[in-house]
């Protein structure tokens, strides 16, 4: 039942966020195939640089986690302090290193002529926000890692609907309109895909300044003003060590995947812009499977690495295997809709027929991964949560770069984006059967971090550490 009451907000949070990319996909793609290619050849790119941003943050959430599993609440205000300034650096470094390769990367990917301007002005936008938007990372991980789901969900929940709001403003271009009768003119900016890029960026930044406010101001046990408590915010070197080794290892993890989906992109750009339209909406259409899993992912982190804190290992390991049964049932009925309704799904992102064809037909290949997926997913969570992230991160990098783009480099060529799918199948199963098989190892749990928290006393059950989930 705990499992179930963490994970469902946080699943929410994710299909809220999945939503959010529908909306912008659908919205964009009313302005024809190359606007869709243009998003669609940055979007690799963009998970490449999000996912580093939250990678950083990573480190600092599961030392929270940690101590609040302990009960020190004065630990936990200590390491959201030093979290907030470097997330800051990071975040700057990141953007400034995104701004200075956005105007050649479109070329570099492969890109066509006609796409290269709309695409870097949108990979443009977002790396500049990267430091504000690492924020939003942050903020909800650390409230997860506090046991807290309902916020995050609510706030991502409400940055649905300013997105919808901000783009239905900024990309299209004012046109008249008839409501119950009445005849007007809606005003728009007709921005086209800088206007996509804007108005997500715009919603990310509301979102962004009110769940730092909520955590720093509302969030019981972790607002960092109180009376007769002066924590600075300069780095802490113990602190700092712990956020290195727990992030690291998972911002490579992202590289590594978002790597690899970069590669993808260059094996599916020559397949022309209908492929790469096609690979980018049957991408954001298979999230919908695989975002519920990542949502549960989110709650295993912090159920995990709270029992862990508070040296509950048994606790620990149980709830990571009720975890990842959960995520490979959710994912499981998930694939089984996405199989029925893809035609449907992919003829909501986009009028242009041949892009719904291709679309319907890898998507019914991928569906028969997501329950294994789901596995590595869920599993991945776990770990994380006790702070291994090194294996786990070396795992997925053999997974994806020998055994994905391998095949998928082969499969191009013969049956083209069909088989740049059937590859991507393949390889999520191989992943998911060998985090299952880590799993019941248990090696994991000896990897976990060692923080100073975590090494008061030994290893043995302790009840003083028990935590409520609604703190």
């Amino acid at each position: 039942m705990l499992a179930a009451k963490l994970s469902w907000p946080a699943m929410m949070a994710q299909l809220s966020s999945i939503i959010m990319q529908y909306i912008d996909t659908a919205m964009v793609g009313q302005l024809g195939a190359d606007d869709s290619a243009s998003i669609g050849l940055m979007a690799s790119s963009l998970w490449l640089f999000w996912g580093i941003t939250s990678a950083s943050t990573v480190g600092f959430s599961v030392q929270v986690a940690h101590r609040i599993g302990a009960s020190d609440f004065k630990g936990a205000r200590k390491v959201l302090r030093q979290a907030i300034g470097a997330s800051l650096v990071v975040g700057c470094v990141v953007g400034l290193i995104g701004v200075c390769i956005a105007s050649p990367l479109p070329g570099w990917l492969g890109g066509a002529e006609q796409v290269r301007h709309n695409a870097s002005l949108y990979f443009m936008v977002f790396v500049m926000a990267l430091p504000i938007l690492i924020f939003n990372y942050l903020g909800c991980g650390i409230l997860r890692a506090a046991g807290n789901m309902k916020v995050p969900g609510g706030l991502n929940v409400m940055m649905c609907v300013l997105d919808v709001i901000f783009n239905f403003f900024l990309i299209f271009e004012s046109r008249d309109a008839t409501l119950f009768g009445f005849h007007f003119t809606m005003p728009g900016a007709g921005l086209g895909v800088l206007g996509a890029a804007l108005g997500t960026v715009l919603a990310e930044l509301v979102t962004s300044a009110l769940v730092m406010w909520y955590l720093c101001c509302r969030q019981e046990g972790m607002k960092i003003y109180r009376t007769g408590e002066h924590g600075s915010f300069r780095p802490s070197g113990s602190i700092i060590r712990n956020a290195v080794k727990v992030s690291a290892p998972v911002a490579l993890e992202h590289g590594v995947i978002s790597g690899a989906q970069i590669m993808i992109t260059l094996i599916v750009a020559p397949l022309g812009v209908i492929a790469i339209a096609a690979n980018a909406f049957a991408v954001t259409a298979e999230s919908l499977c695989y975002m519920p899993g990542f949502g549960i992912g989110d709650a295993a982190t912090t159920l995990v690495g709270q029992s862990y804190g508070a040296r509950r290992l048994d606790l620990a390991r149980r709830l990571g295997y009720v975890t990842v049964g959960m995520g490979m049932a959710v994912m499981t009925i998930m694939g089984a809709i996405l199989y029925v309704t893809a035609p449907y799904v992919m003829g909501m992102l986009s009028p242009v027929s041949e892009i719904c064809n291709l679309g319907t037909e890898v998507l019914r290949i991928e569906a028969w991964a997501e329950p294994m997926y789901a596995a590595s997913i869920v599993a991945y969570g776990v770990m994380v949560g006790v702070g291994d992230t090194v294996i786990p991160a070396a795992m997925n990098f053999v997974s994806i770069w020998l055994v994905r783009i391998p095949i998928a480099a082969i499969l191009a060529s013969s049956i083209g984006l069909k088989g740049v799918w059937l590859a991507m199948c393949i390889e999520l199963i191989f992943r998911g059967a060998i985090f299952l098989w880590r799993l019941i190892r248990g090696s994991w749990l000896r990897n976990g971090l060692k923080t100073a928290t975590a090494d008061k006393g030994d290893d043995k059950a302790i009840e003083a550490g028990s935590f409520d989930p609604e703190l």
